[in-house]
């Protein structure tokens, strides 16, 4: 055989084993679509579809104007690309089954419903009974309502895997008890006393926790429309655009669920709503619930904390001021107080928070990083 002949062979058999990984790698070396996937293969891997590896890329920093450089024009197309690579080389994640969803869908729907029903309970009882008695059916309520949030919390749309630091707890319990005693004693006290037991608002009260089932049923609408949209999107700031007013929708139809809440529970207790109060509170503890099912829980204990503490600091202000020459301490809180009422007071605390955390989630909720995976609630 002729030396000539040897080129061709060698072209016929594809090169020779020493070379044959030198074509390859320079098809990787151009191939920057090939080359986000090794940097993002987990995430590659666990994706259920392009939707999720689309907001992986996005929490990650990828922008559409960055999937420019990878010869897509935004990053849903880029996520469909790298999803239909994956999918020629991995099995696709097994599906849960939607047989389920409806038995889920009623259980956490019960699970909502139950703090009111056993807040109304609990009310109905206090009527009824005296003394040692009365006593008793107020402690085991109060057990009882709490193990009723908690399990209402734990499971559905208001569920989250990420937990709650003893902080945030402790401070979202001191503001729902605030809303229960706060202005009876603050009351008591710009009138110099408190010399007797100050009345409880119960309403207000009742009909927060009987807002827990429309909140569970906002937060599954939000999620739920967000994903759509996410499907329907073909871009970050379109995604963005269009969800930005279904949150504040959302948001308005609680506050209006709560609000007639309020009236109802008003009505039938006899008691003032205390409609300001009672609505900041509610809209504070939605967002910050919102914000905690979707992974961003910082925001929302700082907030929560603040608001605590500066309800804290208001009331004891003004037992402060009492002491020789610290009358000013108690000045703020007592202008404020008798211009528009005790009930000012949680209504500007918790109006500021819940203010902080609408614009925060605006810009945080909006993100289809936000929605990357579903959460198995609706």
């Amino acid at each position: 055989m002729g030396t000539s002949e040897v080129p061709n062979v060698l072209n016929d058999a594809g090169g020779l084993p020493g070379h044959s990984r030198r074509p390859s790698g320079r098809r990787n070396a151009v191939d920057p679509v090939k080359a986000l996937m090794h940097r993002h293969r987990e995430l590659c891997e666990r994706a259920v579809d392009p939707l999720e590896i689309a907001a992986g890329l996005e929490a990650h920093g990828l922008t559409d104007r960055t999937a420019t450089r990878f010869r897509h024009r935004d990053v849903f197309s880029l996520a469909e690309e790298m999803y239909a690579r994956r999918a020629r080389d991995v099995e696709p994640a097994p599906q849960p089954a939607p047989a389920g969803r409806s038995g889920a869908r009623a259980g956490w729907a019960v699970l909502a419903v139950l703090p009111g029903v056993l807040c109304a309970a609990t009310l109905t009882g206090l009527r009824f009974t005296e003394g040692q008695a009365h006593l008793a059916v107020a402690a085991a309520g109060i057990l009882a309502v709490a193990l009723g949030l908690r399990a209402a919390l734990r499971h559905g749309p208001l569920g989250t895997a990420h937990r709650s630091t003893n902080g945030t707890r402790a401070w979202t319990c001191w503001l729902i008890a605030y809303t229960l005693f706060g202005d009876g004693l603050l009351s008591g006290a710009l009138a110099g006393g408190p010399d007797d037991p100050w009345p409880a608002a119960t309403a207000p009260v009742l009909a927060l926790t009987l807002s827990c089932a429309p909140a569970a049923w906002c937060a599954h609408l939000f999620m739920t429309r967000a994903r759509h949209g996410l499907a329907a999107s073909r871009g970050l700031e379109e995604f963005a655009v269009s969800v930005r007013p279904l949150l504040l929708g959302v948001f308005a139809l609680f506050l209006c669920t709560l609000g007639a809440l309020l009236a109802l529970c008003g009505a039938a207790l006899d008691e003032p709503p205390a409609y300001a109060g009672a609505i900041a509170l509610g809209a504070l503890l939605l967002l910050a619930r919102l914000l905690a099912t979707r992974g961003f829980t910082h925001a929302p204990a700082v907030v929560l904390g603040t608001a605590g503490a500066a309800e804290a600091t208001a009331t004891a202000t003004v037992f402060a001021g009492r002491l020789p020459g610290c009358s000013f301490l108690g000045t703020p809180v007592e202008t404020v107080a008798y211009a528009w009422g005790p009930g000012a007071v949680p209504a500007l605390v918790c109006g500021a928070g819940a203010l902080v955390l609408l614009i925060h989630a605006t810009r945080t909720l909006t993100r289809a990083s936000a929605h990357a995976a579903p959460d198995g609630t609706p």
